[in-house]
């Protein structure tokens, strides 16, 4: 894993509270969230991962979750919108358009037919089971 500090950081926030109104900042934004954004919780109990992942303000139509064989991908997809009405105009918006993605591998294949996802309050919460050792087999030779 990348272990160099990036912008956005814990370092710019730390900075930001330590020196207030120094800087403007711009009135329109901040950048997209990057992948390391998307926060997940790996766990594993038996023969099932069980993983949640962070995903606020996004509806669930607009998240698509892919498995193929032991790398998950989720990507989503956000929107800004920025509203006048009856003559007030937006000084400051913070949310954004784009899309954001993270892929990671787990230590085993997982069975995707039986696998099941959900979402709520924000949060991704996938139930993976382990493809089953069955489908390799010791031969015997004749």
């Amino acid at each position: 894993m990348n272990k160099l500090v990036t912008r956005n950081s814990i370092f710019d926030s730390l900075f930001d509270e330590m020196t207030p109104g120094f800087f403007m900042r711009p009135l329109h934004g901040d950048a997209l969230p990057t992948a390391g954004q998307i926060k997940i919780d790996v766990s594993e109990k038996d023969d099932t991962y069980y993983i949640n992942a962070e995903v606020p303000g996004v509806a669930k139509e607009d998240i698509d979750l892919s498995i193929s064989g032991d790398v998950v991908s989720i990507s989503a997809e956000i929107e800004q919108r920025d509203e006048q009405k009856d003559g007030n105009k937006v000084l400051r918006s913070e949310r954004y358009y784009g899309s954001v993605s993270r892929s990671f591998q787990l230590p085993e294949k997982v069975d995707v037919d039986k696998a099941e996802a959900a979402y709520e309050n924000g949060v991704l919460q996938l139930v993976l089971p382990k493809q089953s050792s069955s489908l390799s087999k010791k031969l015997e030779i004749k």
